[in-house]
């Protein structure tokens, strides 16, 4: 135990021991008729500070009352003791600096009676000036004012620290939710490209099997599209897979080497892919097309993507229509199919429909997803171009 704590320990044992070493000393110099009644009230006034930390409202009366007693035993000792003015100035700047709650309004109360008996001590309100009252109000009032100050502050920088300490677990908490978030997300993308790339990849490789005797330039073609598809889905996946890491890949150049996000631009490459893998789509623009944010642009490409990847694997003998209507405050979004589907019950709660509905609560908006009157299946989702505030 170092000497830090020691002090801290047993400090206040040692202070009340010397203090009343020091007020007996002084005692038996002054030699006072009642020295016994003085040496006790000696005692009162001084030992109390042992538990000045713990109990300071007890401390602080009992150490008056043995001051108050000293005083009536030995007139004019307070005037040349040091030990009973260092007890006195302690008791109370510990009532300031210790006492809290219910005990430091009584502190008060305390104080303000001591104020009153030292000017009722000096001959009473009706002689004392006002120097006398200000004299009173410092010699009184400034060490518990000061021991006041010090735990206010400090109460104030553990309150901070609390504070602080709430709110870095709160950031940990945003920290960790973002990650998890910014990983469900990247699992959405990386499922749409890969689900997207392997449909196509399984249609076209089954279109080249049944053509490469009889029509070698289809399956060529086949091959082709199947290499194009891979090529460019595995370039979405190394962006993505690129956020996981702690650093940007960069080339061997220094430059980045990534892919660009997927947008409405490269709608119609979409389109073409899916209709060389054997589904006839129909895509349709009304509104006059215009620059739309990022986050809708990029939404409406998966949907589409994903809604037609749905198509592909689930439909049979199926066509299927893209229909994107540019409004005023809001891009919408409507894949459907007029083929026999198995979209449906158990199976509509898979990741694909999964992610359409996260990627259209991401931008404000609203989808809807079932079958329609006619036959086949809708997703028909509506993305604002902006969120109002409410």
């Amino acid at each position: 135990m170092d000497a830090r704590a020691l002090l801290h320990r047993y400090g206040d044992a040692l202070l009340a021991a010397l203090l009343a070493v020091g007020v007996t000393v002084e005692l038996l110099r002054w030699s006072g008729d009642d020295l016994a009644g003085s040496l006790g009230a000696g005692l009162l006034a001084t030992l109390p500070l042992v538990v000045r930390r713990r109990n300071p409202l007890v401390s602080y009366l009992f150490v008056m009352l043995g001051l108050q007693v000293l005083v009536h035993l030995e007139p004019g000792f307070d005037n040349d003791s040091m030990a009973f003015v260092v007890a006195f100035f302690v008791s109370l700047y510990s009532l300031g600096r210790h006492a809290s709650g219910t005990e430091a309004w009584l502190g008060v109360v305390g104080v303000i009676v001591a104020m009153v008996s030292f000017i009722d001590g000096d001959g009473g309100f009706g002689q004392a000036d006002p120097g006398d009252i200000a004299f009173v109000l410092v010699f009184v009032g400034a060490p518990w004012a000061a021991g006041l100050t010090l735990r206010l502050k400090r109460e104030r920088e553990t309150t901070l620290g609390a504070e602080n300490e709430r709110l870095r677990r709160e950031q940990e908490v945003r920290a960790q939710r973002a990650v998890a978030e910014e990983r469900s997300r990247i699992a959405r993308e990386l499922h749409d490209v890969v689900s997207h790339a392997i449909s196509v990849t399984v249609l076209q490789a089954r279109g080249a099997r049944r053509t490469l005797d009889t029509d070698p330039e289809a399956a060529r073609r086949a091959l082709d599209a199947i290499e194009q598809t891979n090529t460019a889905a595995l370039s979405d996946m190394r962006r993505l897979l690129a956020v996981l890491r702690d650093t940007e890949p960069e080339g061997v150049d220094g430059r980045e080497d990534r892919a660009p996000q997927p947008s409405l631009e490269y709608l119609p490459q979409l389109v073409g892919q899916v209709r060389e893998s054997g589904l006839p789509v129909e895509l349709t623009v009304l509104g006059t097309p215009h620059s739309v944010p990022p986050g809708v642009d990029l939404s409406a490409y998966r949907i589409v993507q994903e809604a037609l990847t749905n198509v592909l694997k689930h439909s049979k003998q199926s066509a299927a229509r893209v229909l994107l209507e540019f409004g005023d405050d809001a891009l919408g979004v409507t894949v459907s199919n007029d083929g026999s589907t198995v979209v449906n019950g158990h199976e509509d709660a898979g990741q694909g429909l999964i992610g359409i509905r996260e990627r259209v609560a991401v931008v404000g908006g609203d989808v809807t997803v079932g079958p329609i009157d006619s036959g086949g299946f809708e997703v028909r989702a509506r993305l604002p171009y902006s969120t109002e505030l409410s």
